[in-house]
């Protein structure tokens, strides 16, 4: 595994290099070693925030935490790779298995309990209208929702606009 450690408002020092470094390479017994793990830490305001991104086979992982210690925010965000790493396995399982016997008797592949199955409770319909990004934001706040899909005046693509934690604002966009 290839492991990239970029700092934003902050200075990587080699302590925090080696840290995450070794922290990360935990995770290779999952990984091919051409795989590519991109880590930023940031500091705000008293915030240290560490955001890990690993993508792989058309599948990305990410966990982002922050903390009042860096070295407890890596520690937390492998956590929570770690889990979304057996959420993966689980899904990839059930789908070759099925809920077959011989999958119910493997103990490592079972759901936690704190971890829900995936079930769609409701369906929404609404037009999609085309508008720019400053007419999505606009919509999206009208609504009061934290993202607005829309079609894109400019491109006639679907795209999100969402809101992130620190108040601004994310665009996603389809890349085919």
């Amino acid at each position: 595994m290839n492991i990239t450690v970029n700092g934003k408002n902050i200075i990587i020092t080699e302590g925090l290099r080696d840290a995450v470094e070794r922290k990360l390479t935990k995770l290779e017994k999952y990984f091919s070693p051409s795989v590519e793990a991109n880590t930023t830490l940031s500091v705000q305001k008293n915030r240290q925030i560490v955001e890990v991104t690993i993508p792989f086979n058309g599948v990305i992982l990410r966990a982002e935490e922050d903390n009042d210690d860096m070295y407890a925010a890596i520690d937390l965000v492998l956590e929570k790779l770690e889990k979304q790493i057996r959420k993966q396995k689980t899904k990839l399982e059930r789908r070759k298995y099925g809920d077959s016997l011989r999958y119910q008797l493997i103990p490592e592949y079972n759901l936690n309990s704190d971890e829900e199955e995936f079930k769609i409770v409701k369906t929404k319909r609404f037009p999609v209208k085309p508008m720019n990004e400053e007419e999505a934001i606009l919509q999206m706040e009208l609504l009061g929702h934290n993202f607005f899909v829309y079609t894109n005046a400019d491109t006639n693509e679907i795209n999100v606009v969402y809101k992130r934690k620190d108040g601004k604002y994310g665009l996603i966009e389809p890349e085919y």
